[in-house]
């Protein structure tokens, strides 16, 4: 039966956050873990960071605005995800149906019946073409002309449907804003989806175990928002397709269990953003947070703090002190020399990433 420390360890060398593993680049680090958390667009972004080399705050935008190579929308659980251009479609037509049926009473409760929906759809889809990029309170503004209320939550939801149903995703920044732009403007289609159907969640699967395993097929539930049921079926796919192997209870993608490295001496230290994939991309979280410590991560409303791991376990939460350049790291018990170091040079790296001038 494999241990806790062997499980902790090859889910974070598989979100390159263990073992020395880096990517080199912004597209490199998204195609790996296939899907950034991105509720918070500085946290995706460091998010991001973590996990290369070097990879400046430019380097993200460059990979967002010009090359278009990643892009954030609506995606699993319906939140804010950064994940690959070129599997923007298919992941948006295998979840959004059960999104969008998910919110029906949400909708129902705004009074955003099926025709006013389709009457912003359109209207989205008019002014973005004829205006776009826009921000929210632009995209607002408009939707007042159908009589929607500037204020509460009946802007957000049209424009996420907007997005859940196709016509639009995130664009650049302007200003530090987020801007929305058509989405078949901003990402030329390519034909035919590149998976549908049964073969789309079995992919998808196949994307969370190259990320998260050993995983449990109802962590993949859990992340993706899908019904066991589906999770079920998409772990049969793989398992008939020789794609997937046990780990004790767990599953991982055959051959991954060899790529482990071997302890060493110096552990890799990495400070992960709030709201980190590699803390909420299971059902349960004592592999990654001691028990003892998971109120410090998870201390209520909603929040996720930003934490430091050593070797894929969490030894500290931290956050950004009241100086610019100044971070605090609040450690769960005392660290020894190495660990310390290591924190010291991610301190390092991350000021500089958020201050490249500093």
């Amino acid at each position: 039966m494999p241990d806790h420390e062997s499980i902790h360890r090859l889910r974070a060398c598989a979100q390159a956050l263990a073992g020395e593993a880096r990517e080199a680049s912004a597209e490199a680090v998204v195609r790996r873990v296939f899907a950034v958390q991105a509720q918070d667009a500085t946290a995706a972004d460091l998010g991001i960071r973590v996990r290369g080399r070097d990879i400046t705050a430019q380097a993200i935008r460059t990979a967002y605005e010009k090359e278009r190579s990643i892009v954030r929308n609506w995606y699993m659980r319906g939140t804010l995800h950064t994940i690959p251009s070129d599997d923007a479609r298919w992941v948006l037509q295998l979840l959004s149906p059960r999104i969008l049926a998910a919110t029906g009473r949400r909708y129902r409760q705004l009074g955003l019946d099926d025709d006013v929906r389709q009457r912003a759809d359109h209207l989205i889809r008019r002014v973005l073409a004829a205006h776009g990029p826009l921000t929210r309170a632009e995209l607002t503004e408009h939707l007042t002309t159908l009589g929607i209320p500037p204020d509460g939550q009946a802007p957000f939801h049209l424009v996420r449907h907007a997005a859940l149903t196709g016509i639009l995703c995130h664009g650049p920044q302007r200003a530090s804003e987020a801007t929305y732009v058509l989405l078949d403007d901003w990402l030329p289609p390519t034909g035919r989806f590149r998976w549908e159907g049964d073969a789309a969640l079995a992919e998808l699967a196949r994307r969370y175990l190259a990320a998260y395993a050993p995983a449990a097929l109802e962590d993949f539930a859990a992340w993706s928002g899908l019904p066991v049921t589906w999770a079920r079926r998409a772990w049969k796919l793989l398992a008939e397709s020789g794609v997937i192997t046990e780990y004790g209870v767990l599953s991982m993608l055959a051959g991954r269990v060899e790529e482990l490295p071997g302890p060493s001496e110096t552990p890799d230290v990495r400070m992960l953003p709030a709201y980190d994939n590699y803390l909420i991309g299971y059902r349960t979280r004592e592999l990654s947070v001691p028990a003892l410590h998971q109120a410090r991560v998870w201390p209520g409303g909603g929040l996720i703090q930003p934490t430091v791991i050593a070797d894929g376990l969490a030894i500290a939460t931290w956050n950004r002190g009241s100086g610019s350049h100044s971070i605090r790291v609040n450690a769960f018990e005392p660290v020894p020399p190495q660990i310390e170091q290591g924190i010291d040079m991610e301190k390092k790296a991350v000021v500089g990433f958020l201050r490249p001038t500093a």
